[in-house]
């Protein structure tokens, strides 16, 4: 908290939430276009709002594309906005909301994190099958590589996989990109999404970025938007303590 206070109190570094929050997915040029001030110092205030997570970072081609991080403002919202009931601030809420919202041919969704492992830990709890069933309720499985199929599959023992696709990209230990499809939508690419693992190692930790696009609509985005850091949350647990969760994350009521 301590980081993103910091990050919060600068005029120019509010203006580039806001510049998010307009348009989500900015390249820095784009973002230097409203701002009086050198590229080279908008790099540096956009620097500090990463470390304070308040944003993450998609390379796409020779493109970087900044986007709004809503959870640090989230937890500000709950700790130190909702309790008090200042209904006028509720706008704080909506930046989280705003920032999940579908933007044409950029991300649906984008979850960092950052976990004491390595590379090599971090994509075998991705791809292996055991290390998946233990923290996802599902085991993928595949052989990853790239053109392959994979499976979703539950646990229960009937075989039954609710989500299939194929390995886009295969690169291991720092980057996984597959289609996601219902079973009975898997011919129909247009009806598919496409999710990306980034690892990033960094001394001791990793840092792991999942990207989930082409979503078709709200409400997926925001089954996507639940979903996902119950999922990391467990992993980060599995890898970090050896120990999932004491309850299934996913089944947290949201409110």
């Amino acid at each position: 908290m301590e980081k993103v206070f910091k990050a919060l109190a600068d005029d120019t570094r509010r203006a580039l939430l806001d510049r998010l929050h307009e348009n989500n997915g900015q390249t820095l040029g784009e973002l230097c276009e409203r701002i009086s001030m050198r590229r080279q110092s908008v790099t540096q205030h956009l620097a500090v709002l990463e470390a304070a997570n308040l944003i993450s970072t998609v390379r796409r081609g020779r493109e970087k594309l900044h986007y709004l991080n809503p959870v640090p403002l989230h937890e500000i919202q709950e700790r130190w906005i909702d309790k008090f009931e200042r209904p006028r601030l509720s706008a704080l809420g909506a930046v989280k909301r705003r920032a999940e919202e579908a933007m044409t041919d950029k991300p649906g969704f984008v979850y960092v994190t950052y976990i004491a492992s390595t590379p090599e830990r971090v994509w075998e709890a991705l791809t292996d099958a055991g290390l998946t069933a233990a923290y996802w309720g599902h085991a993928n499985v595949s052989d990853w590589r790239p053109g392959s199929r994979w499976e979703h599959v539950r646990t229960d023992g009937s075989g039954v996989a609710d989500v299939v696709g194929r390995v886009v990209e295969s690169e291991p230990p720092t980057r996984l990109v597959t289609t996601w499809a219902a079973p009975g939508e898997e011919e129909r690419e247009d009806r598919h999404s496409r999710v990306t693992f980034e690892i990033r190692p960094h001394e001791d930790i990793v840092r792991l970025t999942v990207t989930h696009e082409d979503l078709r609509d709200e409400g997926e985005r925001s089954d996507v938007a639940s979903g996902w850091p119950a999922v990391l949350s467990n992993l980060k647990s599995l890898l970090e303590t050896g120990r999932t969760l004491p309850q299934e994350p996913w089944l947290v009521p949201t409110r």
